[in-house]
């Protein structure tokens, strides 16, 4: 798996999954909110090209090619959340004692590698 090592220092800029008192909260900066919300709306406009190829009765392949981009995309999101999540929010639990954080990232490693 390889990450976007472009957008390396957008996920360490305040990108902690723990906010005091709760484990379950996401908190990212403004920068790394703005790239993953232009990335989910190209997405979005993307599914919707989708969408409209199979309306029009566009040759499978076609369609198919673009399903493809469409979940290289999204794979592409969910691995800088995860680079995120793993260089604060974990690192965190751990630090604070808490190595259940171990057992919920394989989980979610494997929800991951299933697509």
């Amino acid at each position: 798996m390889s990450f976007d090592h472009g957008n390396e220092e957008e996920m360490n800029d305040d990108s902690c999954c723990a906010a005091p008192g709760s484990h379950r909260k996401s908190h990212h900066s403004d920068k790394v909110k703005s790239n993953l919300v232009t990335r989910l709306n190209r997405i979005e406009g993307q599914i919707r090209g989708i969408k409209g190829m199979i309306e029009k009765d566009t040759y499978c392949d076609d369609v198919i090619t673009q399903i493809s981009a469409t979940q290289s995309a999204l794979n592409s999101v969910a691995k800088l959340l995860l680079e995120g999540h793993l260089k604060t929010c974990v690192i965190e639990r751990i630090q604070e004692g808490d190595n259940e954080v171990l057992d919920e990232v394989l989980v979610t490693i494997q929800k991951l590698m299933k697509k």
